[in-house]
């Protein structure tokens, strides 16, 4: 009986507990995030009016370069570095993680590199989140759970997606597992951060209802021939940019001039020949143009050839904006050879990509349901599932950790 009763006590303490947690770290991180969407906004938006910013890139990659080198060496990992704090508690994470980040990706936005947001956020949120480790003293395995309640909370505010963020903060750490024990903290620190980012005024992009047809036999085989290619095109993204990362450090040992000739190299392309503007940036007006209309498969390869060269030369950013982008567009043309509907395999792959690049097939599920209504999630779980075991053993976070194979037969 008393230890019934104690369980009754202690539970309600515990979810108090977290609960004060999640709103240290989700208050803060949805502010950051929704300055960060704002200035994200207002970057895009001048490159637009002035294209010849372009020009300047060689030049902004080579400063923010050199600011990460100077200033910004024990940060330089990125998401590598919070999600090894989750795994091996070292040291915490430094607090001007977040601004030169932030400021980082802003530049290379406003100058014309291709690259997404998600990076910036997983990184603002897991460093504000280690503040509050820091100071509090807390022991190592809740600084675990504070962290992954930060890249969930930065996730789910960035994209307006809280139920993809809490699950992206808890499947994203190993492929195979996932802390349970955190899932109430991240769920909450996922829905804070998310309202508190909407309370800013800031904006996300909304997405059409996807209208799919029922499920039957012809659609389903579409979808997981698709799945493979999906997965296919993930593994091919993450081998890309890391083979551009490798040679250009083989090549160029001073890490600032990497992103100059990244740089010069996207501005002499888009300048020099038209409609590779379309290939730079965020591209949320392509996504939304091939939600709802045929698109050519050059799209896809070209975001995918600008993307890796833009991340493996050193430009801040992230990468899932981006295979947002190549899955809704690889599944547009897609959709044309297999005579579907666009809006079926443009939206399924539109999170299909990003499920292979980063394993993370649930969240990506929950996702596509967020963003393109509950019809399409059966067709979204089948994609994300088959594109998760085609994408390989490994992914866009060479951090990840591999608890489980994905199956039996799959090597390390």
């Amino acid at each position: 009986m008393n230890q019934r009763w104690s369980y009754f006590l202690s539970l309600p303490c515990w979810i108090g507990r977290w609960l004060l947690m999640a709103l240290l770290t989700g208050i803060p991180i949805g502010t950051a995030s929704a300055f960060f969407l704002m200035a994200l906004d207002w970057a895009t938006g001048t490159r637009q009016m002035h294209p010849q910013l372009i020009w300047a890139l060689p030049v902004a990659g080579l400063v923010v370069g050199w600011c990460f080198l100077r200033f910004g060496s024990s940060v330089e990992r990125g998401n590598n570095l919070i999600l090894d704090e989750i795994h091996e508690p070292r040291a915490t994470i430094p607090f001007r993680m977040m601004p030169m980040v932030l400021a980082g990706t802003v530049i290379s936005h406003l100058f014309g590199a291709s690259v997404g947001r998600e990076g910036t956020a997983i990184q603002m949120g897991g460093a504000i989140a280690d503040q509050w480790a820091h100071r509090l003293h807390l022991d190592g395995e809740t600084r675990r759970i504070l962290l992954v309640m930060g890249i969930g909370a930065g996730f789910a505010s960035v994209f307006g997606t809280p139920l993809a963020g809490t699950v992206f903060g808890l499947e994203v750490l190993a492929i195979g597992a996932m802390r349970y024990d955190a899932l109430f903290p991240c769920m909450a620190a996922s829905l804070i951060a998310h309202a508190t980012c909407l309370l800013w005024g800031a904006h996300h992009t909304h997405y059409p209802t996807a209208i799919v047809p029922s499920l039957s036999l012809t659609p389903v085989v579409a979808v997981v021939v698709a799945g493979a290619l999906f997965g296919l095109m993930a593994r091919l993204f993450s081998w890309l940019t890391q083979r551009i990362s490798a040679l250009l450090k083989q090549l160029i040992p001073w890490a600032p001039l990497r992103p100059f000739i990244g740089g010069a190299i996207i501005a002499l392309l888009v300048m020099d020949i038209a409609g590779l503007d379309r290939y730079i940036g965020l591209g949320v007006p392509v996504i939304e143009s091939a939600l709802r209309a045929p698109v050519p498969l050059q799209d896809a390869l070209g975001k995918l050839g600008f993307t890796a060269l833009s991340l493996g030369s050193g430009f801040k950013g992230g990468e899932v904006t981006p295979l947002f982008y190549i899955g809704t567009t690889f599944g547009n043309a897609l959709a044309q050879l297999f005579h579907q509907p666009v809006a079926l395999l443009a939206s399924v792959g539109f999170v299909a990509v990003f499920a292979g690049a980063a394993n993370t097939p649930l969240a990506s599920t929950l996702m596509a349901i967020e963003l393109f209504g509950p019809a399409i999630a059966p067709y979204a779980l089948i994609a994300c599932v088959i594109s998760y075991l085609f994408s390989g053993p490994h992914g866009i976070y060479a951090a990840q950790r591999v608890e489980r194979h994905k199956w039996p037969g799959m090597k390390r």
